[in-house]
This record gives structure tokens, sequence and C-alpha cells, in this order.
């Protein structure tokens, strides 16, 4: 039985929003507040429905006292009496803690790993599998900096997407990506295994994280090209180093205004990500980890091509459509890891 106090809790705090709104606020406070109505609507709304169910069965079962009434009572109570555990279990899924970047963009870093240059070719197909994903989603998918391989495959990727909640959905994809195929480049035929790395990082807002000037060493350098006419001669690429904790960002557009943007970008995100994995491990210390961690050593996910194959090894689900998750059909996936993690909070509450 979810407490009713809590619930009456959380929709006066909706009311009170909304009684704020219309008062014609500006500036940060109306952003703020917009936010938070947007994430309880969907919450004030299973209340409401919840709260209906329960007063319509308060009064079926007075019904039962009046003998003109008692029919009908008879008749209606079970069906509402069906419906009120079901409702119950909707309630808790809505009231589960957001994660607060869930609505956010999401960078999307992709590496090959072990495998050589078949590693690198099965990272470029990573990375168009992600980019039809966010097109059927109506996401915007930007490659803000690659490093491409003379054989077409991929050194090192970053994507920004926008939309309506990209980390949500993308959250699960960090991790290593194990391919099992004949490569291209294996004139035996033989099928081998490789691998590639997919971090996948909130969008970080200026609030997050403050960088002191300080703290930060910048160098300009010749940008490398893939030769020929595409060798940058300028001095444009940007290397970013964050003294305090190692991490280094490189970005080698053409603009160098455009690639010190980029780099502050990729860097707070990765700070930003820094800090939520602290949290986490803080939160985590004393029960068994979650799927969508982050953990980006752990091996998540094996594509088989001989066989047509996807397992995803978290959750031990097997599709045998692997040409259409390349293509980006991957809501079975991830709808399939989010109502397993969202089951897993659910007990932890409950246990």
């Amino acid at each position: 039985m979810v407490p009713l106090e809590k619930l009456d809790a959380i929709t006066q705090r909706f009311q009170f929003i909304e009684a704020r709104m219309a008062e014609g606020l500006a500036g940060d406070e109306i952003a703020r507040l917009g936010r938070e109505y947007a994430e309880l609507r969907p919450v004030v709304e299973e209340i409401s429905a919840y709260r209906q169910l329960l007063d319509d069965l308060t009064e079926a079962e007075a019904m039962l006292d009046d003998p003109e009434m008692r029919d009908l009572a008879e008749e209606e109570l079970p069906v509402l009496r069906q419906r009120l555990p079901e409702a119950e279990d909707a309630m808790r899924l809505v009231l589960l803690p957001k994660d607060a970047a869930d609505a956010r963009p999401a960078m999307i870093e992709i590496r090959p790993g072990t495998g050589g240059d078949e590693a690198a070719l099965f990272a470029g197909d990573l990375l168009r599998m992600y980019q039809r994903f966010s097109e059927a989603q109506g996401w915007k998918f930007e490659i803000i900096e690659e490093n491409a391989t003379e054989l077409g495959g991929i050194k090192e990727v970053v994507a920004h997407v926008k939309g309506e909640g990209v980390f949500a959905r993308l959250k699960y994809e960090s991790g290593v990506h194990r391919v099992q195929r004949v490569p291209e480049t294996e004139s035996g035929g033989r099928i081998h295994t490789s691998a590639a790395t997919v971090a996948v990082l909130p969008e970080a807002e200026d609030v997050d994280i403050q960088i002191d000037a300080g703290d930060l060493r910048i160098d300009t350098m010749r940008a490398s090209g893939a030769g020929g006419q595409h060798v940058n001669t300028t001095d444009s690429a940007v290397r970013i180093t964050h003294l305090p904790t190692g991490l280094v960002v490189v970005s080698s557009e053409k603009s160098q205004h455009r690639n010190r943007e980029i780099a502050m970008q990729v860097l707070k995100a990765r700070l930003f990500d820094l800090e939520r994995q602290r949290v986490d491990g803080e939160r985590a210390a004393d029960r068994k980890a979650q799927v969508g961690s982050g953990d980006r050593s752990e091996r998540i996910r094996t594509y088989n091509f001989p066989q047509g194959r996807m397992t995803d090894h978290r959750i031990g689900l097997t599709l045998y459509k692997l040409d259409q998750v390349m293509q980006g059909d991957l809501d079975e996936i991830i709808d399939a890891l989010t109502a397993h993690d969202q089951a897993m909070q659910l007990a932890e509450m409950e246990g």
C-alpha cells in the first residue's frame, strides 16, 4: 500500500508549482519550476487515477448496505478489486527516484578496443547504429569529433545527441560491445572476436560544473588528417588538460575557436560524469550495482554476425535480428533494460 500522506504531499507540491507559474515568473526560476512541473505531472495524473479508484471502492462497499444497490455493488467490486494491485504497481513505478540527468542531451564517445582494424571498423558500425536510432527518435545527432582510419574505421568519435529524454534512452549503452564475425580484412574466412567501448555521458550544464581557469592547460597544435588535401596545415587543434583529474580532451576541427568550445563541452560532460559516478558509488556501497551503472570495463553485449544474434549479457536477452539492430532498431533492447532496472529499484525499495 502506498502511503496516502506521501501522495498528498506530491499533489500539494504540484499545485503550489502550478500556482507559482501562473504568477508570470521569469528567468531561472520559471525554467526550474517548469522542469519540476513536467516531471511531476505524470506522477500526479497517476495519483489522481489511483485516488479515484480508492474512492470508487469505498463507494461500492458502502452500496452493499443498500438493498436496492447491492446487486450493482457486487458486480462492480470484483472488477475494482482486480484493478487495485495494478494501480498500486503503476503508482510505485512513477514514484521511483528519477535520474535528474534523464531528460538531458548526451555525449556518445566510441573507441575501438581489442581487435586492431576490425575493432575500428566495428566502432564505425556502432556509430552508424546510434545515428540511425537517433534519427528514428527524431533527435539531432551531430558528430563533433571524429578520427578515422584509412580503411574507413574509427579511432575515436564523439557525438552530441539532442532531443527529448536522450540520456534516459541511451545511458544503458555504456560499456564494452563485443563483435564476432569474419572481418572484411580476413581472406581465410575465420571468425574473429573484437570489441569497442561506448561511453554515454549526460550533457553538463554550467551550474553542474564550475571549472577554475587555473586548473586548465590549453595547448594548440597542428591537426592531423588522413593525408593529402585533408591535412590541416594550421595550428587549429586544441588540447585541454584538466590538471586536478588528469583528464585530456582534444578537438581538431578546422576552427580553433570552435575546437575550444567542443573541448570544453566534452570536458564538462566528463567531469560531470566523474562526479555522478562518485555519488553513485557512495550510494551503491552497500548494495548490488544496477544495470546502467556505467562501468565502462563491463562487457555488456555481443553481436554475433554468423548467427545473426545479439545478446545483452546484463539481462540475458538474446535477439535473432542482428541486421535490424545494426540498422538502429534498439527499442526492444532499451525497453527491456529499462524495465529490468525499474524492477531492481522496486525490489530494493521493498526489501
